[in-house]
């Protein structure tokens, strides 16, 4: 498969810049049917235990973007609680790779579009780790539609309910248990500041969120609370499959300046930065994380 040469560390990897043709038919699709796999673990990961004796509870740890941050933050020495909606085998292989790296993982299926599952995941996490340091709220589904006439009511509600209610329930539950120096981090997208023709209710949710952050940065700010996002631009994930045509998979990413999406392990660094005390003077802010895309913060 073509694809650019990156180096990490004195590190080669290939990285695909074409994918086969490929369709998933449910959400948040299936990351060991895909092809080729995501990379969400990058080996020559250097670690220096910036997240050492932390609890983080990650939506969406099962596979893509929050599996990666798993597998970092649990090198960095975090303990992880991966709340999940149905992909139990994607779940299980974000657990071995957290206990490979000599930390804890709890899974918890879910769904976060409940106010009580929501409650559910964080009573997990006291129960087992006892404390809550990092939530990131990571979640998302999308439903591609031509025209704003084709968007029903049933999917407004169900991309709202899941991109955004869902950070709100869980957000919610969980800041009871929060202390000073916790970090909030919410995954946001490109699209919240470029738009996109066929992503009209996506996008603003992912435009949403952005507000939510810096609205919540603010209201936490007196408690010690950090809340940021990241804004991925086009990553390899099982959403891609799973909401894409075939067509449409064989050239995704293709079109930003860096020329290729991009694969989950460069997106988590990103998140280590935001929940470690490397940002201790960050809050309200949004790292863009897209392939070289001029966006406007």
């Amino acid at each position: 498969m073509s694809g650019n040469e990156c180096t990490y560390w004195g590190q080669q990897h290939n990285l695909p810049n074409k994918f086969p043709p490929q369709h998933q038919d449910d959400q948040p699709g299936n990351q060991q049917q895909m092809n080729p796999a995501p990379i969400t673990e990058n080996p020559a990961y250097r670690a220096s235990g910036r997240l050492s004796g932390k609890v983080a509870v990650i939506s969406g740890g099962d596979s893509g973007i929050g599996q990666a941050v798993a597998s970092a933050f649990a090198k960095e020495g975090a303990d992880i609680v991966v709340a999940f909606y149905n992909e139990a085998a994607d779940a299980e292989q974000t657990q071995k790779m957290v206990q490979a790296a000599g930390r804890r993982c709890e899974l918890v299926q879910c769904d976060l579009k409940s106010e009580s599952e929501a409650q559910k995941v964080v009573n997990a996490a006291m129960s087992t780790m006892g404390h809550i340091d990092v939530l990131v709220n990571n979640i998302a589904v999308q439903f591609p539609q031509n025209s704003l006439s084709d968007i029903t009511a049933q999917q407004l509600e169900i991309t709202f309910a899941t991109n955004v209610f869902g950070y709100f329930f869980l957000t919610k539950a969980a800041l009871p248990h929060l202390k000073a120096g916790a970090s909030i981090i919410n995954t946001t997208s490109v699209t919240a500041y470029k738009g996109s023709p066929t992503l009209i209710d996506y996008s603003a949710t992912k435009g949403a969120i952005v507000s939510f952050t810096r609205s919540l940065a603010l209201s936490l700010a007196k408690n010690g609370i950090r809340v940021n996002a990241v804004a991925p631009g086009p990553v390899w994930t099982p959403l891609i499959p799973s909401s894409f045509s075939a067509q449409e998979v064989a050239k995704f990413g293709q079109d930003v300046p860096l020329g290729r999406a991009a694969q989950p392990f460069e997106i988590a660094p990103a998140y280590v930065y935001l929940a470690s005390d490397d940002s201790a003077y960050v809050s309200g802010q949004v790292i863009h994380v897209n392939g070289g895309e001029i966006t406007e913060s």
